[in-house]
């Protein structure tokens, strides 16, 4: 029987735990809180250092002591303390307790959703961290649709990724033309075609309006040829036929 190989992603925390998100009803000083969290930072390096020598309930332990300092002064409900519910779930899971494991990264997605959304990539790491601790438990068919939803965000995110690329390649395509550069602003006008063809298909207004960028800046720079060749893309509007008003009147 074929094992499943699953890709755990760890997004260990190194930097300096974050003021931001501080809980309002602590009744800590400021100095305190930030002294706080330092100690928090520093239990949460050692942890990092005891799962790099593979000492998983070592590394636990110093989890355990940096949460509850998180938990106590940025609360529950924070990106900060979510990372590290999501850290030593993977590493309950390490270790073979998985029940524990479940209840931590059930709880960093339930965090990261309610304040990332359900299309962020950290949202994602967290179906897909539940997926393969699903799959471990012999449960396939969550993880499955764990893993189902982890490719539906990436795959969301690579869309947007595209369309902000092919934006960012059209705005460069004006300011070349501007500047009279026409060789660079023709690639990057066909860049961008290429992008919105892909995702958006021929008869979009987001392509076509590419069409029509690329045609008229082959016309203004005497390259009739390369503009006929990409003017036969654009789709002319149909024309609107007006019919002539008419009024009927009642006999006498």
């Amino acid at each position: 029987m074929k094992k499943t190989i699953f890709l755990l992603t760890i997004s260990w925390l190194f930097s300096a735990c974050s003021m931001s998100g501080v809980s309002p009803f602590s009744s800590l000083s400021p100095q305190e809180r930030e002294a706080e969290l330092q100690k928090a930072n520093i239990f949460n390096n050692q942890g990092v250092e005891a799962y790099r020598e593979r000492n998983y309930q070592k590394a636990i332990s110093f989890y355990q002591k940096s949460i509850k300092i998180k938990e106590k002064i940025l609360g529950e409900d924070n990106l900060n303390t979510a990372t590290s519910y999501n850290n030593i779930g993977l590493l309950y899971k390490k270790s073979g307790d998985k029940e524990r494991a479940l209840a931590y990264l059930t709880k960093a997605l339930y965090i990261r959703k309610k304040l990332l959304g359900k299309t962020n990539s950290s949202t994602a790491e967290s179906y897909n961290n539940l997926g393969t601790l699903y799959a471990s438990m012999g449960e396939k068919d969550k993880a499955i649709s764990l893993t189902k939803q982890t490719i539906l965000i990436k795959e969301n995110i690579i869309k947007k990724e595209k369309i902000d690329t092919a934006i960012s390649y059209n705005n460069l395509a004006v300011l070349q033309s501007e500047m009279g550069n026409y060789h660079d602003s023709l690639i990057n006008y066909k860049k961008a075609l290429g992008i919105n063809r892909e995702l958006f298909g021929e008869e979009h207004l987001v392509t076509q309006q590419n069409y029509q960028d690329i045609t008229s800046l082959c016309f203004a720079n005497n390259n009739y040829a390369e503009a006929r060749k990409y003017a036969r893309h654009i789709i002319k509007e149909e024309s609107i036929v007006t019919l002539d008003p008419f009024s009927v009147e009642a006999q006498q």
